[in-house]
């Protein structure tokens, strides 16, 4: 199947080559245009529906008319002069909040060149109400809800017109206006780290470029791969929008962003691997015409490849198995784009490589001459005559940062990463006068178990027993919906709603004095940001403790497959558990302890033993099959070692590096999420690329030698080899496979 595909591609390259340019487009122009009508940003939304904020949140669709995309922004409106408000000031307040909840807000036009049917129309009536005045009159606040995809930029440009109309018609008035909650926060911090994304992502790719350029001295081999990769992340992306919408499923808002960085990542890496060998081939075989060349050694790379590949999907298609959706979607999501990629990798990349045959190193005059002997031939002698004190070395290193686990702690925190936003400035001024709690409310959805209606008097004491609970700063009026089938009572807490003081107040006080006062026959729910939260650590808990064995198992498995021994995979399987507690304690102490803050987020354990395991087995998987190639020849077991560090390990780290580019551009994103995640696997590869693969494996396989490869030793029986001519064995070097 492999050399059929391969085959077909460099016999045709212009054909394969048309095909994917035409499906690169019409898919990227797909996603563009249904991204983030597939996507939902919502976190309690991904929740199953035995949790208990989910319910509440049904309740508050079904009986209060709350839309699962509405989204609250807290309006704080003061005199210009600082002046405490007055009674006519409250009345002038209340007159233009009555004005702006009549008028439609109209989405700006679409920036110049860039199709209407990109955008959705987010053009609506926003629905504008009082809520309190500061205990100092010193301001006023105003609750609005803004309808649709929190994180779709076209929502944003519709917030940031109504904002900029609201803020003139007060300034009018001599008020003085500030805006803060989730929408708020995400457009503000979107505007302050736009100009640091953009030049992050261009150095980046200009990173990417160079690496490129210095390991191959040739513009084509520099531009090609980001450019093949380009087209074939814009089919990804649209493969991934056409299953969720033939499927229904609600894509996680940080879907897109993390196919991206996976794609330019594994692309870029496996095209490098072809890249590799194919100027490997081409200096051996001067005389074979390069299309032929191409061929062979697209059919033999593919073959690892494909292995690489299935590993990935493999590991992560297990998250289809959680109970948190935003795993159970991503995933899939990631699976379905690494496939892609491997199907430009046995299609696309063969026929790029056809086309430009010797051109793609021009000018570099590599192809001429025999390369000398560079670090990677040192390091794999250093491996071949010290495999003991480097497996000690490797091992000491990793343990040495895995002691960053004691005391580990999770961080539910999805607040943007900076805290001098117009938003973050104006919650501040909020939280010094009111709780902390005050533009997100906890709320008790109370409902009767036979349907019927109710009254304030049938919720008895809950109420009251509420107000004494330490922690809440107020609980406001009882409100019955319009049928009178269903209740909620709002909760300020006085801890910000995000932090962990919050999440504990909520799971345990609050959630405890509900149970005890909910009379007879009524049924209650604790809905809002730290109920969800909460029932998010569990659920997480509960999808770690299935995800990590049934992944493991997977890998392992396939790992098998690959290799037909019993011994070498699982010495693979520790190796990457080594350096999944490496990165994870690296990561704990630099957060939580140097950086001190509360914890490493929630989902960086499963992502990253995901992208670590599954990403860092691709190098062992490349260097192990070159170890097994070369073991298969007569010889000591560490002179075989040796050759394939030399022919290997150039591959491993050119790759390795641009890998954790590529992650390392999302430690630039304000959210602390998407920080940590680009920080810690950016590391974890790293130490996959150049630890892992390039010492601890290959020192291992030259202690063990053949037995390595338990039952079925390589070298026995292969006599065949003997009978080569002696001049024979230097060319078997450079034309010998993964």
């Amino acid at each position: 199947m492999i050399r059929a595909l391969t085959g077909y591609s460099t016999r045709n390259p212009w054909k394969v080559i048309a095909l994917w340019a035409v499906l690169g487009i019409f898919l990227t122009l797909l996603s563009q245009a249904l991204m983030y009508r597939v996507t939902q940003a919502q976190s309690g939304d991904f929740l199953p529906a035995k949790y208990d904020s989910a319910a509440a949140l049904k309740i508050a669709e079904e009986q209060f008319g709350i839309k699962p995309d509405a989204n609250a922004v807290t309006v704080l409106v003061g005199r210009a002069d600082g002046k405490p408000l007055t009674g006519p000031d409250h009345r002038r307040v209340g007159a233009l909040a009555e004005q702006l909840g009549r008028q439609r807000v109209e989405m700006p036009e679409p920036a110049e060149g860039q199709p209407s049917f990109l955008t959705t129309d987010y053009s609506q009536t926003p629905k504008v109400s009082p809520t309190m005045v500061a205990p100092d009159r010193s301001f006023e606040l105003l609750s609005v809800q803004l309808t649709g995809n929190s994180t779709d930029p076209g929502l944003h440009d519709l917030y940031s017109a109504f904002r900029d109309h609201a803020k003139e018609d007060f300034a009018k008035a001599g008020m003085r206006t500030g805006f803060t909650g989730g929408l708020a926060d995400l457009v503000d911090t979107a505007e302050a780290e736009e100009t640091t994304e953009k030049v992050v992502g261009l150095l980046m790719f200009g990173l990417i470029v160079l690496i490129n350029i210095l390991v191959f001295r040739s513009v084509l081999a520099a531009f090609i791969p980001l450019l093949a990769v380009i087209i074939i992340g814009g089919a990804a992306a649209g493969a991934v929008v056409g299953a969720a919408l033939l499927t229904g499923i609600k894509l996680d808002a940080s879907t897109p962003s993390m196919i991206s960085v996976v794609l330019v990542g594994i692309g870029v890496d496996y095209f490098l691997f072809l890249l590799f060998r194919f100027r490997e081939q081409l200096r051996a075989r001067p005389d074979l015409p390069a299309r032929a060349v191409s061929a062979e050694v697209s059919a033999r790379v593919g073959t690892a490849i494909t292995s690489a590949a299935l590993t990935i999907v493999a590991a992560f298609a297990t998250l289809g198995i959680a109970t948190f959706g935003q795993f159970r979607v991503l995933g899939p999501a990631i699976a379905v784009s690494v496939l892609v990629m491997l199907l430009a990798s046995l299609t696309l990349m063969p026929a790029l490589l056809a086309v430009t045959g010797r051109k793609m190193f021009w000018p570099s005059r590599s192809l001429k001459r025999e390369p000398r002997p560079g670090p990677a031939a040192r390091i794999g002698d250093l491996v071949a005559r010290r495999p003991v004190t480097l497996v000690l070395a490797s091992v000491a290193l990793l343990g040495a940062l895995a002691a960053g686990l004691v005391g580990i702690r999770m961080d539910f925190d999805q607040t943007g990463g900076t805290d001098d936003t117009p938003a973050a400035v104006t919650s501040a001024e909020i939280s010094r006068a009111l709780p902390a709690g005050v533009s997100d409310p906890t709320t008790v959805y109370v409902t009767a178990n036979d349907g019927r209606t109710l009254t304030t008097k049938d919720l008895g004491a809950l109420p009251k027993a509420l107000a004494t609970v330490g922690g809440i700063g107020k609980v406001n009026k009882t409100v019955l919906n319009e049928d009178r089938t269903a209740a909620r009572i709002d909760l300020y807490l006085t801890a910000d709603t995000q932090s962990q003081r919050a999440r504990d107040l909520v799971s345990g006080p609050v959630r405890d004095t509900v149970a005890r006062h909910t009379p007879d026959g009524l049924e209650a729910h604790v809905g809002g940001t730290a109920a969800i939260f909460a029932d998010i650590s569990t659920a997480v808990d509960h999808d770690l403790k299935i995800v990590f064995p049934v992944a493991a198992v997977l890998i392992a498995l396939i790992l098998l497959i690959l290799l037909r021994s019993l011994l070498a995979p699982a010495i693979l399987m520790i190796a990457v558990g080594l350096g999944f507690a490496a990165t994870l304690g690296a990561s704990a102490l630099f957060f939580q302890h140097i950086l001190d803050k509360p914890g490493v987020n929630f989902v960086l354990p499963l992502v990253l033993f995901l992208f670590v395991v599954a990403l860092g087995t691709d190098y062992n998987i490349l260097i192990s099959d070159r170890i097994r190639e070369e073991m298969e020849r007569p010889g000591p077991a560490r002179a075989a070692v040796a050759r394939a560090v030399r022919h290997t390990a150039p591959a491993i780290a050119t790759a390795g590096v641009v890998l954790a580019a590529s992650f390392g551009s999302l430690a630039a994103n304000a959210a602390p999420s998407t920080q940590q995640i680009g920080f810690a696997t950016a590391l974890g590869i790293l130490l996959s690329a150049f630890v892992l693969s390039i010492v601890l494996v290959p020192a291992l396989a030259a202690i063990l030698g053949r037995s390595t490869w338990w039952p079925v030793r390589p070298g026995r029986g292969q006599g065949r080899h003997h009978a080569q001519p002696p001049a024979a064995q230097p060319h078997r070097d450079h034309v010998s496979m993964h």
